[in-house]
Formats: structure tokens, sequence, C-alpha cells
């Protein structure tokens, strides 16, 4: 297991770059207000790839005005323009701000805390004008022409570099435009986003580009609906996954995979209901902390029902059904339960971010002095998983506690410390994210990185202090005390639909064999062989694998092209020659070469192959 990153995220996490692309954003919207002096800026913030700004304009950004955006930027940076921090006074602010016509920053401004610092940051100054950058070399592009009074700021807390002139190295490009609302909100105002890339060197530019463009390649939106795999229904409304055929063969294996995985490692399977009395909801604080994220309740007999945004109160009903001794722990409970949480339309990302998903949810009850180990077994079962999907790469994050939290010092000290034994037998290297902890429980959580670089936040291993307290749970103890339980909230997967998204794009759908929606597609010459190709299949069949035959007639050449556009791993050609023989043609996706098999040696090289997990 390793933790280095990749040459595109390592120069991510440096203070230097988020200045750099900090400073980028400003450049960018100085530019934006210098072509276009009637548009107003809102906000621009770093990415993880770049930067974007947030500009209310009443006519659209063409890919022309991009262009000259960027030569507008270029010509900033050749000037080298001072930035200048400058603390100023609230009333100072405000009334520049509506000199200025700017009611974005106005209402940002209105937002700072009484007392806490207000500060800005100048492009340039009234006092210093402009200078050549001493390395800047001879251009087509015009120095910026920067009268003494020319300069342009924002409100910010920054930080940012020195001046526009130590961008001259530096490489950025400005990417798109995309609609946004004001705060994220579809009930205010529809603005216009910039985004835009930048990187310390052109090479990190180039590889962030390369990336990219096998982003784009591999997007699981556009390979779900080529492979028939998935879709998003407008007709039953946003976010809400229909798993095709292919699909749900492929969610089969990976539900039962789970469950065998789950049941070697100690884990009983729970059933739970997806709706419960919303008094429910208000007990394990649900309601309280994430009302915003939960659908309206409905009404039942008088009485509000709430379908389920977690699974965990329904655990909690199941534990508390009867009273148990510590002689009965760990209990360790899994259930592949679907939630449903209210994400708002502009949000909605494929597979990644839906309304109705399913969680691989498991809860374990312990005693204090097996947490340890039962976090260790978590993280062991956790690279067995991810291991066999093909995930071998992750990075870890140890969240400590947040300033809002539930729980004493102590039993948050000793539940931190428990996380951390757990990583150290394992020998992960691991971040420490000061105060990233629920407010209910440090947590361990695991990024994996996909086939290009990409990291995808995946598991998690969360202490829970708030529910056994707020249910009120109880074992009873070697002294015959009634004692809390510790509980642990775990998943895996983090749910079905994302890690199958994740999956698509790592493998860019060509998915090893064992994974395969359909394993082997039998192509037959003529009509004249399609008994023969019959009784193969249901042969194949019989032993358990994923076997069709094609039924369009087509010419034999655009049959293999067909199954090659739908990443078939094996096809198997069926001409008189194999009939008379009784062989199969054999080629796989992954070989250039054909072999001619006799069918107990193509089960033997499937099955192994599936037993590998592995291309064939």
């Amino acid at each position: 297991m390793s933790t280095a990153s990749s040459t595109l995220s390592a120069p991510n996490s440096t203070e230097q770059l988020q200045r750099l692309r900090h400073t980028c954003a400003h450049v960018m919207a100085m530019a934006v207000q210098n072509l276009f002096p009637e548009t107003k800026v809102t906000i621009g913030p770093t990415t993880e790839t770049g930067f974007y700004y947030d500009f209310d304009r009443d006519q659209a950004f063409t890919p022309e005005d991009l262009d000259a955006i960027s030569t507008q930027m270029r010509r900033i940076i050749k000037a080298n323009l001072p930035i200048i921090r400058e603390q100023v006074d609230r009333d100072q602010m405000q009334a520049e701000l509506e000199q200025l016509q700017e009611p974005y920053k106005l209402e940002i401004l209105a937002q700072i805390p009484a007392g806490e610092t207000i500060t800005r940051y100048f492009i340039g100054s009234p006092d210093t004008g402009r200078t050549q950058h001493p390395e800047a070399e001879a251009s087509l592009i015009e120095p910026l022409p920067v009268a003494p009074n020319e300069f342009w700021w924002d409100l910010c807390s920054g930080p940012h570099l020195n001046s526009t002139g130590e961008l001259h190295s530096k490489a950025f490009m400005l990417e798109s435009v995309a609609g946004a609302y004001w705060r994220g909100d579809e009930t205010q105002a529809q603005l216009q986003r910039i985004y835009g890339t930048a990187w310390e060197t052109p090479k990190q530019l180039k590889a962030y580009l390369h990336q990219k463009e096998e982003a784009q390649r591999r997007d699981h939106r556009l390979l779900g609906k080529n492979l028939k795999l998935f879709s998003i229904e407008d007709n039953a409304g946003g976010g809400l996954v229909f798993w095709h055929p292919r699909g749900a063969r492929i969610r089969q294996v990976i539900e039962t995979y789970w469950r065998q995985a789950h049941t070697q490692g100690g884990y009983e399977l729970l059933y739970t209901p997806h709706m419960a009395n919303l008094d429910l909801w208000k007990t394990s604080g649900h309601f309280d902390f994430y009302r915003d994220s939960m659908f309206d309740q409905m009404e039942v007999e008088t009485q509000a029902y709430q379908i389920k945004p977690m699974n965990c109160p329904f655990h909690v009903l199941t534990y508390q059904h009867d009273l148990h001794s510590y002689r009965e722990f760990p209990l360790r409970w899994a259930e592949l339960g679907t939630v449903y949480r209210y994400e708002r339309s502009g949000t909605l990302h494929g597979l990644m971010r839906v309304r109705g998903f399913t969680q691989d949810d498991a809860h374990i009850f312990c005693l204090p002095d097996q947490v340890a180990d039962e976090i260790l077994a978590v993280l062991d079962l956790t690279e067995t998983v991810l291991s066999d999907f093909g995930f071998r790469d992750y990075e870890v994050n140890l969240s400590t506690r947040p300033d809002k939290s539930v729980g004493s010092d102590e039993i948050w000290d000793l539940a931190t410390q428990d996380l951390r034994t757990a990583l150290d037998r394992k020998g992960w290297e691991y971040l420490t994210d000061e105060g990233g902890g629920a407010f209910y429980g440090p947590k361990i959580d695991l990024k994996i990185r996909d086939a290009i670089g990409r990291l995808w936040q995946c598991s998690t291993i969360q202490v829970d202090f708030n529910l056994p307290e707020r249910f009120k749970m109880e074992y009873v103890a070697a002294d015959g005390t009634r004692q809390r339980p510790i509980m642990i909230h775990r998943a895996i997967f983090g749910s079905l639909e994302r890690f199958f998204g994740i999956l698509i794009e790592n493998y860019a759908g060509d998915f090893p064999l064992w994974l395969a929606p359909v394993q082997i597609r039998l192509l037959v010459v003529s009509d004249a062989q399609r008994p023969y190709a019959l009784e193969v299949l249901e042969q194949l069949q019989q032993k358990g694998f994923r076997a069709e035959i094609d039924q369009t007639g087509e010419r034999l050449g655009k049959q293999i092209r067909q199954s090659a556009l739908e990443k078939i791993p094996v096809v198997a050609v069926v001409g008189q020659k194999e009939v008379e023989a009784q062989t199969l043609n054999i080629r796989t996706r992954h070989s250039e070469e054909q072999e001619l098999l006799k069918l107990p040696e193509l089960c033997e090289k499937m099955q192994s192959a599936i037993d590998a997990k592995q291309h064939i």
C-alpha cells in the first residue's frame, strides 16, 4: 500500500501552487473586467486542478472571449504588477463596494462576522504603476498600458503571489464556461463560471491535459450508455439509477462477492426497511443535522414517516431488540441498504452523485478493548476487497476531533489512539486531518487511485459516541452493570452506484473477465453452424459462464467489430472447420493471437482468469 502521490496530485498539495492558482483567478477576473467593464464579479476560489471565477454578465462568454481573456491575462502577467494585501475598515469597504455597484461583494461583506479582519488584494497600485518582468522575453503581445492610477482589487482573504510577474514561467489555460447559481441556489441569480487550470511547469500542464483527455474517454456516463449498463431516466426524475440487464449482471457479481467476503469475515447480514417514523430520525439526530439533505415526509395514518437517508438507526433498533451480554461482542452486522438523499439538480452527476443509492453499510458493536482489533480487521478486509477490484494504491487520512463534537476528551483520545494503533499495526502511512472528524467521533477515510492517477473518496471507518448515547444502548458487562457499547460505522465501497461508476472509468468499460457482463460471445459464420454453436452455448451457461450468441445474422467481420465495440472479453468464431473438428476459434481483447481450443480447454482457461480476477 502506498500513499505516494502521482505527478499530477503531488504539487497539488503545496501552498505555493495554491497561491499560484488563486493569483491566476484574480488575474483572470481583472482581465474580464478590463475587457468587459460592465461585468460583476462574485467569487473565485481554487480547485483541485486550477481555479474558477463566477461572473454576472448579460451576454454569454464565447470561445473567442476566452481567447481574448487569456491574451489579456498574459499582458497583465508580463506587466509584473505588484499584488498588495490591505486590511480595511468595514464601513470603508462597504462604501467603496456601493460606489462600484458590486452587489455580490456587498453580500459577502455582510456575512463576515463582526470583529473579523477584512482584507482585500490589489493587482497594481496607485503608486507603483508597471515594471517589466526581468525574465520576460520579447513577445508579439503588447505590454499592458498601466497608467499610474489603473489597478484592480477584490475582497479576499488570500494568499497570493507577490506579483503577477511570478506567473511568467508558469503554465495556465482557460478551459470552459459553465452556468452556476449564486451560492449554488437555484432561486438566486444565474451566473457564468469560467474554469481555468494552472500548474508550476508546462510539463505538469501537459500531463494534466492528457489525464483530462483520458477522463473524457473513460466517462462512465458515456460508457454506461454505449455499453447498455445503466441510465438515468428523466421521466422518473433526476438522480435515480436504472440498472439495465448488463449492468445488473455486474451488480449481482459485486453483491455476491461482497456477501461472501463479509460472511467469511465474521459478519451477519441484515435487511431493514426503507422508511420509518420521523421520530426515529429526531432521536438519531439526523433530522437536526441532515434535514436539508432529507426528502420531505409523508403522512401515514396521521403519523409522519421519513424515507431513510441513513441505515445506522435501523441497525441500532435491531441491536435494541434484545439485551446483549459482553460475551457476544463483537457484533458485526452488514447490509446493502438503499438510502435516499435530496441533492440539488445542479449537483447530480451520473452515478457519482445521485438521490437514491445503496450503501455497503456495516456496524460493529464492541467493547472498548476490542476497538483497535476491530478497526485493524476492517482495514484488512478493505485491502482485500479493493485489491480484488483492482485498486492497490491508496491515500489514507485520519480525521480528529472537530470544534463542534459530542463526548468527553477522554473517550475521543482513546478512540483516536485506537485508530492510530490500527493504522500503525497495519503498516500504512497516513495523513492527519486535524479537526476533520465527524461530530460524533474520529474516522479513517481512504481514497483509491484509479488507472489514470485520480483519487476517489471510497472507504470510511468511523467511531461513534453519539448514537449509543442518544438511543441509550446498553449491554451487560462482566460485573453485571449496564454499559454503553462502542459503535463503529464502516463502508468499503461507499455506495454501489458510485463504486460502479469508478469501476467503469478505471477499466474504461473493459472489465476483467470475472466482472464482464458478457464473458464470451459465439459468432457463427453461417446458419449452418448455428446448431453446434447453440450446443456450446448451453454447455458454457451450465458451467456458469455469462455467454451469448450473436443473433444479428451479420457478416463475420461486422460481428467481430461489434463485439470489440462492446468490449466483449472473449469471442469464439464458429465456422465449418470448427464444427467438423469440434473446436472453437478463440480471440481475446488483450491478445492479437487466435487459438483453436476444445471447449474443456477454453473453460479451464477462462476459469483460471476468473479465479485470478484478471483479464484473459
